[in-house]
């Protein structure tokens, strides 16, 4: 027989949620594991004692891990993506008559907690990693990618020397009768103050902005099909975004010029677990960044019991003043050094004992002084003879060129070079060359394309942050909710009672027949045996 529905609205109706979610639902399994009741002591004096009432903030932190979890970065889609899952909603604690919170509630509350309460939150879920032994800490993966600003390039503005500000600013502003004479500026959100508009930049490096801008143009007329003609070269030391002023313009090869932040990355090689997340300005180099790294990571890992031994990284962090900063805090650096690295002239070999070097021909150059190299801020030695050793050489050309005296200069750190050197053209360092790029590199691609970090949604370096904490928190739970305990599947840690028996046996057998003069009764029973 056919059958037929017919749907009618009940006056009246007996439903619970926690009786449709499923146990192996995703949402409920991730209720019954997080706790976040401390966040209530935490946020306390972030409010008023009167007044109405908030968003609870387990629920505005709950709500911001869903769009993570879900791939959502606008608040406005996240509630409304909510409102359609019965499991999020027991997630979150609401029933399906409940009304949830305004989208910009989310965004206000967001902006009213500090940097530190996202933080701690990011710290206790790495706990709960450690609690299960998914963290072992002695082995951290470094590394760094761009995430798209929420800023268009469009937006960006020249910035002028200091004291021609006034003037400039005179020349931008417009005025309209709703103004009553008071001018105001054509970008009513800038957001920028007056160092970020002034100039920095000294006069050779606005020399080469120039050059490289004249270049930029005719690189971009002369390109097939372009549409931009007369583009210009833009530079963060020439131009801000009034819309984000923490926001700065980057490149990677083969990618448009954006305006990004930079996060920077760390991640336990055991089990991918990320243990350290944070915002810089894109415009930064990872070398500067490696010892606010290091001695953060470094202390939150303390702080959980697991002592960190080896710091993987690419070249990027290379520089002798990282080397020398993670001997002296007893960390091994597997991080390969730059191409342009040489511990001496071609040829010339270098005296550990004396610290001098000998040229091809034996002449020595001793060492005059340490130096700061003004062009790349790094700390040299100068090494230096008389011209005079170098009469009748016959490499006299070649090895002098322009001068006429043997000087050259070398980076002070050359011994904690060539120490980072062996380690990582050792059998070890290839290992941990392979572990960096099968471990960290694929965590930034599943962030950047299923946890919501492919753009930043909110403003300022601040704010940043907060985005990045709550991708990392997400991703860590999906990675505790996953993860089981591998055990050997050999079966070698199963022992029956046979295999047991036989064992003891074996043994008392070997040990009578070792100390045959005690047990002289038994030694004929026993070598009757079969």
């Amino acid at each position: 027989m056919q059958g037929k529905k017919h749907y009618q609205e009940k006056l009246f109706a007996h439903f619970q949620l926690s009786e449709r979610i499923p146990e192996n639902n995703f949402y409920r399994r991730l209720k019954e594991v997080l706790e976040l009741r401390f966040l209530y002591g935490l946020t306390e004096g972030y409010y008023g004692n009167s007044g109405q009432k908030s968003i609870d903030p387990v629920v505005f932190f709950k709500l911001c891990l869903v769009g993570y979890l879900e791939n959502i970065i606008s608040d406005r889609k996240l509630m409304a993506h909510c409102s359609l899952r019965l499991d999020i909603l027991y997630f979150i604690g609401y029933d399906i008559d409940e009304e949830l919170p305004w989208h910009s509630t989310i965004s206000r509350t967001r902006q009213l907690f500090p940097e530190s309460v996202f933080e701690e939150v990011f710290t206790t879920v790495l706990r709960m990693c450690v609690e299960k032994g998914m963290v072992s800490g002695h082995t951290q993966a470094i590394d760094s990618a761009p995430v798209k600003a929420n800023a268009s390039m469009d937006t960006l503005e020249l910035k002028v020397p200091e004291g021609e500000l006034d003037e400039h600013l005179r020349k931008v502003r417009v005025l309209s009768a709703m103004d009553k004479g008071e001018p105001h500026r054509k970008s009513q959100n800038d957001r920028s103050d007056k160092g970020q508009r002034s100039v920095t930049a000294n006069p050779n490096e606005l020399a080469a902005i120039k050059g490289r801008n004249k270049k930029w143009a005719k690189d971009q007329d002369q390109r097939p099909g372009a549409k931009n003609k007369g583009a210009k070269y833009t530079s963060n030391k020439t131009h801000y975004s009034p819309t984000d002023p923490d926001a700065r313009i980057s490149v990677k090869p083969g990618k448009a010029r954006k305006l990004n932040y930079l996060s920077q990355l760390s991640v336990d090689t055991a089990h991918h677990v990320i243990t350290d997340i944070r915002a810089y300005h894109a415009d930064g180099k990872d070398n500067q960044q490696l010892p606010d790294i290091v001695q953060r990571l470094r202390a939150r890992l303390w702080k959980q019991g697991l002592v960190w031994e080896n710091c993987v990284a690419d070249t990027g962090y290379s520089s002798g003043e990282n080397y020398a900063f993670l001997e002296d805090i007893g960390l091994k650096s597997f991080i390969p050094p730059h191409g342009t690295y040489k511990g001496g002239p071609d040829g010339f070999t270098y005296n550990n004992t004396e610290d001098h070097y000998v040229c091809p021909q034996g002449k020595v150059i001793p060492f005059t002084k340490v130096f700061n190299d003004h062009r790349t801020g790094t700390k040299k030695k100068a090494y230096r003879a008389s011209s005079l050793i170098c009469k009748g050489c016959p490499l006299k050309s070649t090895c002098l060129g322009k001068v006429n005296e043997k000087q050259f200069s070398v980076t002070y750190y050359r011994a904690e070079y060539e120490r980072n050197i062996k380690r990582v053209n050792s059998k070890l360092g290839r290992y941990m060359k392979g572990k960096r790029q099968s471990t960290v590199e694929p965590v930034f691609g599943t962030l950047t394309q299923f946890m919501g970090l492919r753009k930043i949604n909110t403003i300022g370096l601040a704010q940043a942050n907060k985005v990045m904490h709550l991708s990392a928190i997400a991703y860590n739970l999906k990675k505790y909710l996953k993860f089981t305990e591998k055990r050997s599947k050999s079966g070698a840690g199963r022992l029956d009672l046979a295999v047991l028996a036989k064992s003891a046996l074996q043994y008392l057998f070997g040990t009578c027949i070792k100390h045959r003069n005690l047990v002289p009764r038994f030694w004929p029973d026993i070598k009757k045996a079969p």
